[in-house]
């Protein structure tokens, strides 16, 4: 690691991170026990060793292959009872054919499917081995180098590069794009291949050059590994002073807290799009990366055309039985009946025999009633159907050069045996491209209501905002839609070098920019974005507001909110939210809770969706008072979610009903096949 000190200074370091964890933790944030969250020293070695950076999704490995193979085997019953024949046969005496009759079969049985398994699973560590040995550019003795994934630990400091897969769970320091934005591709993640926004945060957006991370300095705060995609919450905490540009240093107190959250967090398994670069610092690998705590070991899965051959199996193994119990019986009597009648058939002469004996020799007798063959019949089908699978050309993608790929032919045959498909609506059954339609301000009701209209078309809103009773309520109203989001405008250009261009807004929710979108077209622009800052153009004339916390959506809350300091210097609470949660928070005296929820059913009736529209005036004194309780539930290690939703309740209430909007999403085009 470039930069490194000796381990006899890092102990100092060590020392003095502690005692002013014991010193500012309650002033600051919680104090947790060292077993319950990870810390990770930037720019030097880590007291901890934690685990490589090599993954294996393979089932077997070269130890434990013939036990799991074994126990595979026999947990089907015919390869049980041909063990059980062939055990029989070894008896002297018993058995009424050869020795080996049946081991042999049963041994090229478990020889073919051994085959398989190691064909298949050697296919897996091949993948395997293609991604361990990806290569990466890591900070390491003061330069970029290109090192193997394998090589790569937690603490070190690397660039992904756009078109690159993410090799290690990183928190993002900054990018080549402004205020630390990059786009990812979480498709291997989670299906979804719209892109996502990640952002570093403000304090290290600046760490352009690989000079500045030299300097940077502090430790990295984070929970323990866990498997959930979706939530992360650490600090950062530089100390000192390291240079963000030629022109610009920013002094940090010694070790303040900066929250981390879900938006720093890049995850293996992610690419990065449309992006030049990202540097970000390694906090989780290998096994403990999100993605591979999400794959668990391939399991030994059973068909349904297994156990059905099992419960025949058994079947047949229990009239075999019964068959070989009426012949033993039958065998006993007709002999004592015989053994001193028919002195010519030298019974006398023959070794003596048993029930027991003679038992088992029917059973080895009738033992063709269960085919040996049927196993191995079975294992050979299924390894060419899914050669054919990996053949089908309907199965093909054209677009991205991608064939299907049977990685197990266990369970073939599951694929004919689906009856139902459940899936989620949003990007499946519809287009998951959303488009302003209606909304209803101060209890007027606006939109188009011609399907044919592509976008927002009703000029009696913007009659109203001029001279209308409404126009106070409506302005706030395009204010909040244009102000309470999360949005990035990006301006492209229509030529390289070309100062012309047009603003494109790129937004994690598809909803969101739909709204933005729709205040855009009835004249409240929103313009740019900086870490502190929105600034939008209302009817040409810009207006800055000033953004001072933002209390993100989730599934828990069901709304967003933004606090802001409008141009005129007051604190204004922004929310917008499901109507559940927002008619909750609503001021007792409300003019327009009945006619909008009247609203809101016609809208859902018409298949749109829809949220509800809010704002608050907040106290300066209560804000003051506020903020601080929000910083120490932002920075807290330990059930971070609970708390921050706890103080956005105290903030979140009192809430003034401006409306309600609802957005369209199509339902994708479907063909519809009739057989005559």
């Amino acid at each position: 690691m470039a930069n490194r000190q000796d381990f006899t200074d890092f102990g100092g370091r060590y020392e003095e991170y502690h005692q002013m964890q014991d010193g500012m933790g309650s002033e600051t944030t919680e104090e947790v026990e060292p077993s319950k969250q990870r810390v990770i020293y930037i720019n030097a070695p880590q007291p901890v060793k934690y685990c490589y950076n090599k993954i294996s999704t393979a089932k077997y490995s070269l130890l434990s292959f013939l036990p799991k193979f074994l126990f595979e085997q026999f947990r089907k019953y015919a390869n049980i009872f041909f063990l059980f024949i062939s055990l029989l046969q070894q008896i002297p005496r018993v058995s009424p054919t050869g020795r080996y009759t049946t081991a042999v079969p049963l041994l090229f049985i478990l020889a073919v499917s051994a085959v398989k398994e190691i064909i298949e699973d050697f296919k897996r560590h091949r993948q395997d081995d293609a991604v361990n040995n990806r290569e990466v550019q890591v900070l390491r003795d003061g330069t970029w180098q290109r090192l193997l994934w394998t090589q790569v630990v937690v603490g070190d400091l690397v660039k992904v590069v756009s078109g690159q897969f993410f090799p290690a769970d990183l928190v993002l320091l900054s990018s080549s794009e402004p205020q630390a934005m990059c786009y990812v591709e979480t498709s291997n993640l989670d299906g979804e291949t719209n892109l996502k926004i990640r952002q570093g945060i403000p304090q290290t957006a600046k760490l352009l050059r690989h000079e500045d991370l030299l300097d940077l300095d502090g430790v990295v705060e984070c929970e323990l590994p866990n498997k959930h995609l979706y939530d992360f919450v650490g600090n950062i905490r530089p100390s000192g002073r390291f240079i963000v540009s030629l022109m610009l240093s920013i002094v940090l107190f010694l070790y303040s807290a900066i929250p981390l959250g879900p938006d720093q967090l890049l995850l293996r398994g992610a690419m990065l799009r449309n992006t030049k670069w990202i540097f970000g610092i390694v906090i989780y690998t290998g096994p403990e990366s999100k993605l591979m705590l999400n794959s668990s070991t391939a399991p030994l899965k059973r068909s349904n055309v297994e156990k059905v051959t099992n419960t025949q199996i058994l079947i047949l193994f229990v009239i075999l039985i019964v068959m070989s119990l009426i012949s033993t019986i039958a065998n006993e009597t007709w002999t004592n009946w015989h053994v001193d009648r028919d002195w010519y058939l030298a019974y006398q002469e023959l070794p003596p025999s048993n029930f027991g004996y003679n038992f088992l020799t029917f059973i080895i007798l009738y033992n063709n009633l269960i085919p040996i063959s049927l196993q191995v019949s079975l294992e050979v089908v299924k390894f060419i159907q899914a050669i054919f699978i990996n053949w089908d050309l309907d199965m093909y993608c054209a677009e991205s050069d991608t064939p299907a790929m049977a990685r197990t032919s266990n369970l073939n045959e599951e694929l004919g045996q689906i009856k139902y498909i459940f899936s989620d609506k949003t990007g499946t059954l519809t287009r998951n491209v959303m488009e302003f339609r209606k909304c209803s301000v101060a209890g007027i009701t606006y939109g188009n209501n011609e399907e044919s209209e592509q976008t927002f078309n009703d000029p009696t809103i913007l009659d109203n905002l001029q001279n209308h009773v409404t126009a106070p309520v409506l302005r706030e109203f395009l204010t909040l839609l244009s102000v309470c989001h999360t949005v990035v405008p990006e301006r492209e250009y229509l030529q390289e070098g070309s100062d012309t261009g047009h603003v494109v807004y790129q937004a994690s929710s598809p909803d969101e920019a739909a709204l933005v979108k729709g205040a855009r077209s009835l004249g409240f622009e929103f313009a740019t974005r900086t870490p502190k800052a929105v600034t939008i153009k209302v009817n040409g004339k810009s207006e800055e507001y000033e953004v001072l916390n933002v209390l993100e959506f989730t599934s828990t809350r069901k709304r967003m909110s933004v606090v802001v300091r409008t141009p005129d210097n007051k604190i204004k609470v922004y929310c917008k939210g499901a109507d559940t949660v927002i008619y909750e928070r609503l001021d007792e005296k409300q003019l327009y809770r009945d006619i909008t929820l009247q609203h809101l059913e016609e809208f859902a009736t018409l298949g749109l969706r829809t949220l509800c529209i809010a704002t608050a005036d907040v106290a300066e004194d209560f804000y003051e008072d506020w903020k601080h309780t929000y910083y120490k539930a932002s920075t807290s290690i330990q059930n971070r979610e609970k708390k921050l939703e706890e103080a956005a309740e105290l903030i979140e209430r009192n809430l003034k009903l401006l409306g309600a909007t609802a957005i369209e999403d199509k339902l994708q085009e479907v063909s519809i096949l009739s057989h005559q």
